[in-house]
């Protein structure tokens, strides 16, 4: 089947626009998919290509604060239950399959979470699902030390004013080539100036495409994207209703063996344990040869492992 060209629309939604780009048949399985930090829709150019081939209606939005979408100034625009919300509109009375990466996960996982009607099945890359604790989350952050990337957000103007010290192609650069096992800066120093660029095109990654993420950020700024981190500890707290609360949904957790997010902070024992099952009951784990921007990196491979679970369940719906 061919994949069709992408086509690009924008819907308003909550108060905001929504980009969201497009590629498939329109009367195909509807499979969203939601980026991370700091990427856009493009990051997902591999999977749009391959899931429309197999007659799939791929979407990936823009999240608000990125790309072509509405950046909102206020940062108590981006709870999850905002971005959370964008996508359930963006849905309408479609109910989907679901892939996020990075922060995309952690919509992904709750979006399953407040609307397990809305969604067929996911496919989650990178950072699993915890279980809202009754500790504050930002108590455990605070043990890291100031060093620690998400405490470095937390304050209004101080990482954009260090990011500003670079030019935006270089910003993004030094976050796609992260192959360090903790992202912590030595004391003092902030870290966008610890992380390093590779010096050279990344595999995944031409200069071109490097071009593409660039123009938009320089357009919409990073302020948006960081006020997601600024929204942890708002979020902790609007999140108790769902305290130790489950994932009901069928998952599939696809994670890369080098990504910093399996590596650090006992992630790795957590996915292998049998607590992570627990919280995800309906679960299924493939960690592969990779970094954290997967998707990306082993397109081919994440491709696979995407395609071959979701047409189990439209193949049970065929034949039912």
């Amino acid at each position: 089947m061919d994949a069709g060209e992408v086509r690009h629309w924008n819907a308003d939604v909550n108060g905001v626009s929504i980009h969201v780009a497009e590629r498939g048949p329109e009367d195909g399985p509807a499979v969203l998919l939601i980026h991370g930090f700091p990427e856009l829709w493009l990051s997902w150019r591999h999977q749009m290509a391959a899931l429309a081939a197999r007659g799939f209606r791929a979407l990936a939005p823009d999240l608000r604060g990125y790309g072509d979408s509405s950046v909102p100034s206020d940062p108590a625009a981006y709870t999850i239950f905002h971005i959370v919300g964008d996508i359930v509109a963006l849905l309408d009375h479609l109910q989907v399959f679901v892939v996020g990466h990075d922060w995309g996960a952690q919509v992904a996982w709750h979006l399953c979470l407040f609307r397990p009607d809305r969604v067929r099945a996911a496919a989650v890359l990178g950072i699993p699902y915890y279980a809202r604790q009754a500790h504050p989350i930002m108590e455990v952050f605070a043990a890291f030390g100031d060093g620690f990337y998400i405490n470095q957000f937390q304050e209004p103007g101080r990482a954009e004013a260090a990011f500003a010290q670079y030019d935006v192609a270089t910003v993004l650069k030094k976050f796609y080539s992260i192959e360090i096992d903790e992202l912590t800066a030595p004391p003092g120093v902030e870290i966008i100036d610890f992380l390093e660029a590779s010096p050279s095109p990344l595999p995944w990654l031409s200069e071109e495409e490097l071009g593409q993420y660039a123009e938009k950020f320089r357009k919409s700024g990073f302020t948006g994207p960081l006020n997601y981190y600024r929204m942890w500890e708002t979020n902790w707290r609007l999140l108790a209703p769902w305290n130790e609360a489950k994932i009901t949904v069928p998952v599939k957790f696809i994670a890369g063996d080098k990504d910093i997010g399996v590596q650090s902070f006992g992630v790795e024992k957590y996915i292998k344990s049998g607590e992570f099952k627990s919280t995800v009951p309906d679960l299924e784990v493939a960690v592969i040869e990779g970094h954290h921007f997967l998707q990306q990196e082993q397109a081919e491979r994440v491709n696979s492992e995407i395609i071959s679970y979701l047409v189990r369940f439209t193949s049970q719906e065929a034949s039912s």
